[in-house]
């Protein structure tokens, strides 16, 4: 009779997903597989080393910032690369390359192998695989994808509208949207595969009051890892007060009295 709990299988999927996407946008493009992986790790290996891992990344960032109706901003970049790790002892090397491919893998694993001056005789054993347990604290979504360009301006407009209307003092807006997807993967000297998918997103509104000359300012915003649909009309509303409420206590305010 098997020991599993029942919802193991359902814990898994989610991790083999992100393991899935890790491969298709860090691996697969450059002509990589796991067998790499082990070879890279091998190479550090044939030294005496504690503990090795290599660490891959890929992030795609997006923003837009609008002002006065104006789209003032819009940026997209992409970043990739692979980290290598080696411990022997009380010592850590690191190495670095943004070149995804299996030469620039292979001499980042024998910079760092050089930590330790003592080589093993004879060949590595490679270890088994293992897909490393864990759990889904966030849906594996790629938010920059989650609405078009236009709908991520009119996300903009429509919530500086909501600020103008507010409150007549309101005298300018600006707003900012930014998306981030992150992609993670993970390959440690015992076998150990794990990977990670991590949307992010953020809407932040900055308000300029304006009353009898005085100008005052006020800014709300939020946001998590999760797509863009969670900026609904509710979220939008609650930004919008705060910042405005923030700037209009600011026009109020008067400076305390001094004590005679």
């Amino acid at each position: 009779m098997s020991s599993r709990s029942p919802s193991a299988a359902p814990q898994r999927a989610p991790t083999l997903q992100r393991i899935d996407v890790a491969r298709q946008l860090l691996l697969t493009p450059f002509g990589l597989d796991e067998g790499h992986l082990a070879r890279a790790l091998a190479e550090i290996r044939t030294h005496q080393v504690d503990d090795a891992d290599l660490y891959f990344q890929y992030t795609r960032s997006e923003g837009w910032s609008l002002e006065e109706g104006i789209v003032k901003t819009g940026s997209f970049s992409i970043d990739q690369g692979v980290g290598v790790r080696a411990v022997s002892g009380e010592k850590t090397a690191f190495a670095y390359s943004d070149d995804i491919s299996e030469a620039s893998l292979l001499d980042a694993a024998r910079t760092v192998r050089s930590i330790s001056s003592v080589t093993q005789s004879g060949r590595v054993r490679v270890a088994p695989k293992k897909i490393a347990n864990g759990r889904s604290l966030y849906p594996g979504l790629d938010p920059i994808a989650t609405l078009d360009s236009t709908a991520k301006v009119a996300l903009l407009e429509k919530l500086e509208q909501r600020a103008r209307a507010k409150d007549p003092r309101v005298a300018q807006v600006m707003a900012g949207l930014a998306s981030e997807y992150d992609v993670v993967l993970v390959a440690r000297a015992d076998g150990t595969l794990a990977a990670d998918v991590r949307p992010l997103v953020r809407l932040s509104i900055t308000v300029i009051a304006e009353q009898n000359g005085r100008r005052e300012m006020g800014s709300a915003g939020g946001g998590g890892r999760f797509g863009l649909a969670y900026f609904d009309d509710e979220q939008m509303g609650q930004y919008v007060d705060e910042a405005v409420n923030a700037a209009l206590v600011n026009l109020e305010s008067r400076p305390p009295r001094r004590a005679r």
